[in-house]
C-alpha cells in the first residue's frame, strides 16, 4: 500500500486536481480515482474544478474570437480603401462602369455570404460580366465558376459549350446543372440561365464601395 495517500488527501482538499495531484507525488490518474471517486467532498472539488475550467474556456474562446473579429475587419477595411484608392482611375474605364452597374442591378446584393454572383439569360451581358472579373478586378479565370439552370427540354452538353463559349469559362468549370420543375416544362429559353460566381469578401467589399463611390459622384 502507498504511504502518500495522505499527502494527496492534503492536496485534494486544497482543490487539486487528479492531474496536479499526479504531477506533484507521481500518483497515477488511476490510482487517485479510486481513492477519491466515490468521496463526496472530492465530488464536490471535482463539480467546481470542472466549473471553473468551464468559464475559463468561455472567456478564453470570446477573447479569441473578438481578436478574429478585429483581424478579419481590419481586413475587410484594407480592401475597401484599396477600392476607393483605385476608383478615380477605374471610373474612366467603359469596361468598369459597365461591369459596375450590371451588379448593381443584377449580382448578388448580400455581403455576408462572401458570393461574387451574377444570373441572366443574355449571353453578351454574361461576357461582358466575366470580362470585368478578369480584366478590372484581375481575378484568374480559375477562380471563375458558372452554373446553369435549365428547362428540362433543353439539352445540358449543348448548353454548357454554349455558355463556356460566351463566359470565356471552362467547360470543367461548370457544376451541376439544375433543372426547373414546374407546370411548364417546355417553358422557351433557348439556353437557360447562366450563373457565374467566385467567393470573395474581399472583391465583395470592393464592389459595394466601388457602387458606393458611383451613387454618390455620377448620381
Amino acid at each position: 500500500m502507498r504511504n502518500d495517500k495522505h499527502l494527496a488527501i492534503q492536496l485534494r482538499k486544497r482543490n487539486k486536481s487528479y492531474n496536479k495531484i499526479s504531477e506533484e507525488l507521481s500518483i497515477p490518474k488511476s490510482t487517485l480515482t479510486d481513492w477519491f471517486s466515490d468521496i463526496k467532498w472530492s465530488q464536490k472539488i471535482k463539480k467546481e474544478l470542472a466549473r471553473r475550467a468551464n468559464y475559463i474556456a468561455k472567456k478564453r474562446l470570446r477573447l479569441i474570437n473578438k481578436g478574429r473579429r478585429k483581424m478579419w475587419e481590419a481586413w475587410r477595411e484594407e480592401a475597401r480603401q484599396q477600392a476607393r484608392n483605385d476608383f478615380p482611375k477605374l471610373k474612366k474605364d467603359p469596361l468598369f462602369i459597365a461591369g459596375l452597374m450590371l451588379y448593381w442591378g443584377e449580382g448578388d446584393s448580400k455581403i455576408e455570404n462572401s458570393q461574387v454572383r451574377l444570373s441572366n439569360t443574355n449571353p453578351d451581358l454574361i461576357r461582358l460580366f466575366s470580362l470585368f472579373l478578369q480584366q478590372i478586378c484581375e481575378v484568374p479565370i480559375q477562380k471563375i465558376k458558372a452554373a446553369l439552370i435549365l428547362y428540362p427540354d433543353l439539352e445540358e452538353k449543348a448548353c454548357i459549350s454554349f455558355w463556356s463559349t460566351k463566359s470565356l469559362i471552362p467547360i470543367y468549370q461548370f457544376s451541376k446543372t439544375q433543372f426547373i420543375k414546374g407546370k411548364h416544362p417546355t417553358k422557351k429559353l433557348n439556353y437557360g440561365i447562366c450563373m457565374i460566381h467566385l467567393t470573395s469578401r474581399q472583391l465583395k467589399e470592393k464592389i459595394f464601395i466601388w457602387i458606393n463611390l458611383f451613387q454618390k459622384q455620377f448620381s
